[in-house]
């Protein structure tokens, strides 16, 4: 249980910092074929970090 706790926490911080990123490109206001670069390379590692994740590829963080 306390590993699935950690893996919880993990996603849900790793959430958070994708979606400030994301927030971030939309209020620079980069020009549009940059903006849409932008957007789908953060989607790619974000999706790439949860499948890593997931798969145990990443080393998780320890609560205690």
């Amino acid at each position: 249980m306390p590993g699935l706790l950690s893996l919880l926490v993990t996603i849900v911080v790793a959430g958070l910092i994708f979606y400030l990123l994301f927030y971030l490109i939309g209020v620079i206001a980069l020009p549009e074929p940059f903006a849409k670069v932008a957007i789908v390379i953060l989607a790619l590692a974000a999706v790439i970090f949860l499948i890593s994740l997931l798969t145990g590829q990443v080393p998780m963080f320890k609560l205690t």
